[in-house]
């Protein structure tokens, strides 16, 4: 291989092992193969347009031309003419992309799901960096710079990833940094082996045959080598030597004191990142046990984080000022006395694989007890973790208050506090129109923001005709809430997040907070919660009783006793009446009995119903069969090129040995057709040619290494003697039956030949390399023709 062809592979590992420094921040890694074998494509148009030769602007400008359209056909082919050509349609639709793959990464934890827009973030700019990789290694022939666009690659995954300091994050630095050094170091050999030939005089070492490469590099290859290792570790060990730069690329190892979050603000990651990938989980691992005095366990929810801000596309959580955990935590908010409250104490255990930033509490949380490096967060009365503290394998005790708000209390609220109303109330000009009118549809005839409440819960559960459904597309964009109105198929997510946005619309302070529902009650009094309890659910917020939970999901958690129609045993005189209902396991997507025959208990499938169908399985959006097609397509067009050198040794094979048919006019043609197929035949099972043996040496050369027995050495005598009548008699005579001495001889190789070299001949052949030879010299050719020497008149060329 040439040196532009090593640097074309080195240049294309090294984007790729860059590129692995961003698997952990997907829970997929099937787009790293798409990018690998479209990365693959692009590096091959450019060695093709340095072959041919073009200007250097010319082949950058062709690969950015083939890496749109390849983007093209993987994302945008719905939009584009042909389903290739770019258009202003197909830029509108990357735009869309874009912006939903942003919203994605700022709604989305580590590991973010493979929507299509982080997909396009992620390929894309892996082709970027690959083609900006290519062209300054290969192309302008300066492999240093190159690694300045894969520092920049590296440093984006190890900033935005979880894991710095891990041993993962160490196992994807040195991947980066060896596939640099592999390209230095191909630079370097490339540049080495050009100065031996000028300067070296081309010396060899006694016994080399001619254009064999030397037994041992030489000393300056030596040199390079050794001061590429020396550079590798001087960046890895410096920066622990320069505290003001934060450790450089060892930050986070050791034990010391980084900067904290302090006094300042707090901006976590979303946790909703993995909720839809935890409800299709088919091991229900436990993240949490718990042990509480609660009567209630139904009641029992786990809350992480609640999140407050709406920007019509989804909802995030607003950056706080936190502060060190108090002894007692503050009363909550907007809780009069006259409610009835109930203390509770639960001890809680995560799992050791658990790892959240912010700490699962019953709500509202009045004392906790937890070791490590925890702040508190007065609005969302959170506790986030300060300094990579999180809740693995975390052992804590929470005191907190089960609020039981009697359905008066929660009718004759009071208009909230005005800071309140204004930030919890608002929504974007963006959100479709269509939220505001269902949601006024929904709460007709309702007298006030309570009826309002469990009007949409009750719609949403029962009435509205909705499905829960954790395989639907979550959807990003202004429009997916009105799609989910319309399509009324979804999970927690959905649910959550269209009915306090819908409760927004009507004046109701709302949010979203987000955690685990009741979990499975063990024999041993502890209950697990695993990750199939990850749930989502509306809060919204009353004066006097504070921030309300609401339960529109079907099928999930409990409906809280507030919600609930009045009994006859029920007087509703300040005090609510808990629901008699016995603890279950994990909430179930099958409906449970009732005695009633209430919006509620329909949903619950309590009123003698037959139990709701299961929803059919998805089919799956056209997106994920487009991946599913371009990756057979890539493996389809791997396994071609794997099978290039067999198809050109059969169609080679089959043209010498009709020789005879198609070149009757030249006597001497299928003699010399066979020996060749002979010698390739006998070259690709381990016999490499010899041009300065007779055919007659060379024959007997065949029998004796290919050890054929002696039907098949008479078949090789007589194909040389057949040669030799045709290069040396003045009138060679016509010979019969050349293809079966070939195939004869053939067999014989093959018979003698072990497993691996007999599947090497086959799959691999030695003497395809023949086709190499031809092109180069087809070009060598082609230059010589178009020489601008040759191009000049006779009588002004140099003598």
């Amino acid at each position: 291989m040439s040196g532009r062809g090593k640097l074309t592979l080195g240049a294309l590992l090294a984007t790729l092992l860059a590129a692995c420094a961003l698997l952990p921040l997907v829970n997929s890694y099937l787009w790293l193969f798409e990018a690998a074998v479209l990365a693959g494509l692009v590096s091959g148009v450019g060695a093709l347009a340095r072959r041919v030769p073009l200007a250097r602007t010319l082949t950058v400008l062709l690969q950015a031309i083939v890496v749109l359209l390849l983007l093209t056909v993987v994302f945008a082919r719905n939009a584009a003419p042909l389903g290739l050509l770019p258009t202003p349609g197909v830029f509108q639709r990357f735009s869309t992309l874009l912006t939903s793959g942003g919203q994605d990464v700022t709604r989305y934890s580590i590991p973010a799901p493979p929507t299509d827009g982080i997909k396009l973030m992620l390929i894309g700019g892996v082709l970027v960096i690959g083609l900006a990789v290519d062209a300054i290694a290969v192309t302008f022939r300066n492999a240093a710079p190159a690694g300045l666009p894969l520092l920049a690659l590296y440093s984006v995954a190890a900033g935005i990833s979880a894991d710095t300091g891990s041993t993962a994050s160490w196992l994807w630095f040195l991947l980066a940094a060896a596939g640099y050094l592999f390209l230095l170091l191909t630079e370097g050999g490339d540049r080495l082996s050009q100065w031996g030939r000028v300067f070296g005089g081309g010396q060899r070492r006694p016994g080399h045959p001619p254009g064999a490469p030397p037994a041992r590099a030489s000393a300056p290859a030596r040199t390079g080598r050794r001061i590429g290792v020396v550079a590798l570790g001087i960046a890895l060990v410096v920066p622990l030597a320069l505290p003001t730069l934060g450790g450089g690329l060892l930050a986070g190892i050791g034990g010391g004191n980084g900067p904290g979050i302090g006094g300042g603000t707090i901006s976590a990651v979303n946790p909703l990142v993995s909720l839809q990938d935890d409800l299709n989980q088919d091991d229900d691992r436990e993240a949490l046990r718990y042990r509480t005095n609660a009567t209630d366990g139904q009641g029992m929810y786990l809350r992480i984080m609640s999140l407050d801000e709406f920007d019509g596309t989804t909802w995030r959580f607003s950056q706080r000022k936190v502060q060190d955990v108090p002894d007692s935590l503050p009363a909550p908010q907007g809780l009069a006395p006259d409610v009835s409250t109930t203390r509770i104490a639960t001890s809680i255990t995560a799992a050791p694989w658990y790892r959240q930033n912010y700490l699962p509490m019953p709500y509202p949380a009045t004392h906790v007890s937890v070791r490590g490096r925890w702040r508190y967060e007065p609005e969302g009365r959170t506790l986030v973790g300060d300094r990579g503290q999180s809740t693995r394998d975390a052992r804590y005790t929470v005191d907190s208050l089960e609020v039981n708000p009697s359905r008066q209390q929660l009718a004759s609220a009071g208009r909230p506090p005005a800071s309140i109303q204004h930030e919890y109330t608002e929504v974007p000009s963006s959100l479709p129109a269509v939220v505001k009118k269902t949601a006024e549809d929904v709460t007709a005839g309702s007298k006030n923001n309570y009826e309002k409440a469990v009007a949409l819960q009750d719609w949403f559960a029962a009435d509205g005709g909705f499905t829960y459904d954790t395989h639907v597309n979550s959807g990003t964009g202004p429009d997916a809430i009105a799609r989910f109105l319309k399509e009324k198929r979804g999970f927690c997510i959905h649910f959550s997040f269209t009915m306090a946005a819908m409760a927004r619309t009507l004046g109701i302070p709302a949010r979203v907070a987000v955690g685990f529902a009741p979990g499975t009650p063990e024999g041993d009094g502890t209950v697990d919660v695993g990750l199939r309890d990850a749930h989502a659910w509306p809060e919204l917020y009353f004066q006097g009783v504070g921030w309300t939970r609401f339960e529109p999901t079907p099928s999930r958690g409990s409906l809280p006793a507030y919600t609930l129609p009045a009994s006859p045993s029920d007087p509703d005189t300040g005090t609510s009446v808990q629901p008699a209902q016995p603890e279950s396991a994990a909430p179930s997507t099958a409906p449970s009995s009732s005695s009633s025959c209430a919006p509620q208990d329909q949903r619950l499938g309590a009123c003698g119903q037959a139990a709701a169908q299961a929803p059919e399985p998805p089919s799956g959006p056209g997106a994920r069969s487009g991946t599913w097609t371009l990756v057979g397509a890539g493996i389809a067009l791997l396994v071609l090129v794997g099978l290039l050198p067999l198809l050109y040794r059969t169609r080679t094979r089959a043209r010498r040995l009709g020789a005879g048919a198609h070149l009757g006019a030249e006597p001497g043609a299928p003699a010399l057709a066979a020996w060749q197929e002979l010698t390739d035949t006998a070259w690709d099972h381990g016999i490499v040619p010899d041009e300065a043996r007779t055919p007659r040496r060379a024959a007997e050369r065949i029998v004796a290494l290919g050890s054929l027995d002696e039907a098949a050495a008479a078949a090789v005598h007589r194909l040389a003697d057949a040669v030799e009548q045709v290069l040396y008699a003045p009138a060679p005579a016509p010979r019969t039956g050349l293809a079966e001495d070939v195939g004869r001889a053939r067999a014989a190789l093959r018979a003698s030949a072990g497993r691996a070299t007999r599947l090497r001949a086959l799959l691999l052949p030695r003497s395809s390399v023949r086709v190499v030879w031809a092109l180069s010299q087809r070009r060598e050719s082609l230059a010589s023709r178009w020489a601008p020497q040759r191009l000049l008149p006779a009588s002004w060329r140099r003598p």
